[in-house]
């Protein structure tokens, strides 16, 4: 199984905010705590074993974690796991996704693998601490339309529901008509038939749609101890109060947040997420809303319901699994409920996160180290074949389709097709002229200038229109080469942002995970190109 690796900046695929995290950029060393390298987890530890606390988080978490799995099939990896989080040299590693319809893009699987094996390797160097990796199920998320479909060999397949509020709740009522639709376009053979039984159990035989995402990480990832989180728990979120309770009365996110902000606009990077002054929702019965303060009274947006100060927080001590973190508040919570070291996500996620580091450091909780997820590009041995035999090198890959194909051209074409030379000569020639005019008549300079302009356009004017020329000539082995691109970067996007894993899996069948477990190597900061 060959490995190639690019940097994130070669592909052009990544921010630069991402690239220069990655680069360790000074300007940026203030929005974090510690560098995600394997020398840096010690002082982590170091950290996070003095929070406040923990001892008594951990005995929640884990009785939250016994009743969240009673209902499902647990591996022995993932009970020895939930079990050691009561122990104080336990910790654990986090990933959070959406609740994606069947998974939603393959980086589901790049997320998860890469949490799985830094647990590995951290195990391997602090061999006297347990390291558990966890996925946090988005159960909360109230923007349907971004998980209700995936993409299969380029079909969406898409279920469609008038339910509301946080979508873990979602009834899962609907999915058969999917599941048909799903089960068509699959066919037949094994690896077929095992998509629509995890399918088929998963979204038909529960009741909702955090159950069914629940037993579908586990069948995938349960062999390897993965401990899958629904946060959304009264008891958890009890936990939580005392933040909650500040961001209410103080709205210490807002300030904080707006002043990183602040500083970003100032190193001219884009921002990501933008604080409200409350950063809490209110859930109940198919609502997730936001709660606003107007002149001391809170209420919940367009709807009847409303609290004085003294009235809210006694709703809150009450019933505070009616309180929904917003993406501000959510890593808050994350934190403060599990002893975790690292949060590992997408580069969307690492721009907010670098957002709320001084939110943490005003409510007293530790902030983690921020990992980017692995990203990876998949190639079948026939597809690496056909590449070396086109020429076609890993880099030239992530080029977009008219750079890709311009580039094929000037490479295949038996006449040289770039005029930089000539441009070069011509410039050369004109600084004569430019001398001249300055010595005799200054009011030459101008015509001088223009002449030259007028030359240099004309020559890469002809050179358009010959590449045009040789791309006619070369049709055939153009499209060859593109068809092979639009393959592996479908909608000249990254495969991993827009095939599903089930593609894959028909492909592979149960050896695509301990394949993508062997090549995807978390702390090494490069974009990897797998072939299998």
């Amino acid at each position: 199984m060959p490995t190639d690796c690019l940097s994130y900046r070669d592909t052009n695929y990544f921010s630069d905010f991402i690239c220069d995290y990655l680069d360790e950029k000074s300007e940026l060393q203030v929005l974090y705590s510690r560098f995600p390298n394997l020398k840096n987890f010690k002082a982590q530890i170091d950290e996070k074993s003095k929070s406040g606390n923990l001892e008594h988080n951990r005995k929640v978490l884990f009785n939250v974690l016994k009743k969240q799995y009673a209902s499902i099939e647990m591996s022995e990896s993932t009970q020895k796991h939930i079990e050691s989080l009561t122990s104080k040299n336990t910790f654990t590693i986090t990933t959070g996704h959406q609740l994606n319809l069947f998974t939603g893009p393959l980086y589901f699987l790049h997320k998860i693998i890469s949490t799985i094996n830094l647990t590995k390797q951290l195990k391997e160097t602090y061999s006297d601490c347990n390291f558990v990796p966890v996925y946090w199920m988005a159960s909360e998320d109230h923007d349907f339309e971004e998980i209700n479909y995936f993409n299969f060999k380029g079909k969406k397949i898409q279920w469609n529901s008038n339910q509301t509020g946080a979508v873990g709740h979602f009834k899962t009522e609907g999915l058969e008509q999917v599941f048909e639709v799903f089960s068509a376009e699959l066919g037949r053979g094994k690896h077929a038939e095992q998509l629509k039984e995890w399918f088929n159990e998963a979204y038909l035989n529960h009741h909702n749609l955090a159950d069914a995402t629940r037993y579908l990480a586990n069948a995938l990832f349960g062999d390897y101890g993965l401990v899958i989180l629904d946060a959304d728990d009264k008891d958890l979120k009890r936990l939580f109060i005392p933040q909650m309770k500040k961001e209410l009365l103080d709205n210490t996110a807002f300030e904080q947040v707006t002043e990183t902000n602040n500083i970003l606009e100032d190193l001219g990077l884009k921002i990501q997420v933008n604080p409200r002054e409350i950063n809490l929702f209110y859930i109940k019965n198919g609502l997730r809303e936001r709660i606003v303060e107007t002149e001391g009274v809170y209420s919940v947006l367009d709807t009847d319901i409303a609290w004085s100060k003294d009235e809210l927080l006694k709703h809150l001590d009450e019933v505070p699994e009616r309180f929904s973190p917003n993406v501000i508040m959510r890593p808050l919570y994350q934190e403060v409920i599990l002893p975790n070291l690292c949060y590992i996500g997408g580069g969307g996620e690492m721009i907010y996160w670098l957002q709320l580091k001084s939110n943490f450091k005003i409510q007293g909780i530790t902030f983690p180290i921020l990992l980017l997820r692995n990203s990876a590009l998949v190639k079948t041995k026939k597809q690496t074949e056909k590449l070396e035999k086109l020429n076609i090198s890993n880099q030239d890959l992530f080029l977009d389709k008219n750079s890709f194909i311009n580039k094929k051209v000037r490479k295949i074409s038996n006449i040289d097709i770039d005029f930089s030379e000539q441009v070069k000569h011509l410039e050369s020639q004109f600084k004569s002229l430019h001398l001249l005019a300055e010595q005799t008549d200054k009011s030459f300079i101008g015509a001088v200038k223009a002449q030259e302009a007028r030359q240099i356009k004309g020559l890469k004017r002809l050179e358009k229109r010959l590449l045009k020329a040789q791309k006619r000539k070369l049709k055939d082995q153009i499209e060859r080469c593109t068809a092979l691109q639009e393959q592996l970067f479908p909608n000249q996007s990254l495969q991993e942002r827009n095939t599903n894993f089930s593609e894959m899996y028909l492909e592979y069948g149960d050896s695509l995970v301990p394949e993508l477990m062997k090549s995807l190597k978390p702390l090494k900061g490069k974009f990897t190109i797998i072939t299998l």
